[in-house]
């Protein structure tokens, strides 16, 4: 009788190989574009080295690693460390402000820093910071959220990022923040009043934005989209090429090692662009295949969402699908010219070993959700009693 108020043996880790596996292969398959690149001639252009794929092989390992070992930490225990976790971010932020902050070859914005000779967007972390800080924010206050000085206080907590990093003048990671919050709030007991009100609230913000930040040449990018081929500055230039680049590939694509004269060259082919080159290497067929490997990634984060213990893992796994759906969603749009070029990266493809890492790190904590979404039960013992 004695033993049957014992502590049940510790469930086996339950790892989400399915997602895990599907991230990887994007991974992969990331390396495998970007080694392409470097390999051919329009590495010449592009300033791709082998460097390059090596990094983002690196990265790939180095994220791998995380996420599993991530996934063994119990999330409701590693969200109580924020007050660790906040002073880091908003102090590797606030170097890019510094003499260590720089502006990357391509970009617009001054959103990195180069510390010991390394090179790192410390956006990136901050994009795992809030989405633990506020699912535990939301966790804590969801039943008081729709009292006005409460959700005052969550809309403050989500300004914070979005203008942070709009001042920095990054506006993609600035919307892509923005995403977070919205389909993190939308996920909890928000009021109909206040989502019936949000879209008044966004315009107020896009023509705030549009009056206050946006230079003539990022407001020119968002126009041209509407009236293309009337463009005197070549502002479509590179958005031509990357159609281009994706119709060349045909139904079955170049291969990842055509003769060098046959792919096409397109600024930050290896980065922002990547999806330009899948389409010329893989084809229609590959870059299909690529999207379906992207949309089960997505659901299974929001099916994840759907299964977990408690609320604030239900948060945590839909900042991370908030997260990896806009970036697609951008990405990918703005390769097919139906969005701005706002230099979002195609996660787990595009080149960059910072956004590598956080993101296999964000997909860390969704294991997590996972791992630990289940109790053990016996008639005299809970273990949520401990």
């Amino acid at each position: 009788m004695k033993s049957a108020f014992k502590k049940l043996p510790a469930k086996k880790h339950d790892l989400d190989i399915g997602l895990l596996f599907a991230v990887t292969l994007c991974a992969v398959l990331g390396t495998l574009l970007i080694y392409s690149i470097a390999s051919s001639k329009i590495s010449a252009s592009e300033g791709i080295g082998d460097s390059y794929w090596k990094t983002q092989l690196v990265s790939m390992i180095l994220g791998l690693g995380s996420a599993i070992i991530i996934s063994f930490i119990d999330y409701r225990k590693l969200v109580k460390l924020w007050w660790i976790f906040v002073p880091i971010a908003l102090g590797l932020v606030a170097l890019t402000f510094t003499s260590l902050g720089i502006t990357r070859a391509g970009a617009d914005d001054r959103a990195w820093i180069r510390i010991f000779g390394v090179s790192m967007q410390p956006s990136e972390v901050m994009k795992i910071v809030f989405i633990l800080t506020f699912s535990y924010h939301l966790s804590r206050d969801e039943e008081d959220m729709n009292k006005p000085l409460h959700m005052l206080l969550l809309l403050l907590h989500g300004i914070i990022p979005v203008g942070i990093v709009a001042v920095q003048g990054d506006y993609g990671t600035a919307i892509v923040f923005a995403a977070i919050f919205g389909f993190m709030m939308i996920s909890a007991n928000i009021s109909w009043k206040y989502l019936a009100a949000a879209p008044f609230i966004m315009a107020g913000g896009v023509a705030f934005m549009w009056f206050n930040f946006l230079s003539n040449f990022h407001k020119e990018r968002i126009l041209i989209l509407f009236h293309p081929g009337t463009d005197p500055e070549n502002i479509e230039y590179q958005q031509d090429l990357g159609l281009r680049a994706m119709q060349s590939g045909g139904v079955f694509g170049k291969g990842l090692f055509a003769s060098e004269n046959e792919y096409i060259y397109v600024p930050e082919l290896h980065n922002d662009f990547i999806f330009a080159h899948a389409g010329q290497v893989f084809g229609f067929v590959g870059s299909v295949g690529i999207l379906i490997i992207l949309a089960y990634i997505c659901l299974k984060v929001f099916a994840d969402s759907r299964i977990t213990r408690d609320r604030l893992g239900r948060f945590i796994c839909m900042g991370a699908f908030g997260l990896l759906f806009t970036h697609c969603l951008m990405n990918v749009g703005m390769v097919l010219k139906v969005a701005p070029v706002i230099g979002v990266p195609l996660p787990f493809i595009s080149g960059g070993g910072t956004a590598m890492v956080s993101m296999y790190a964000i997909i860390g904590l969704v294991l997590s959700t996972y791992a630990y979404r289940a109790k053990n039960y016996n008639v005299f013992y809970d273990e949520d009693d401990e």
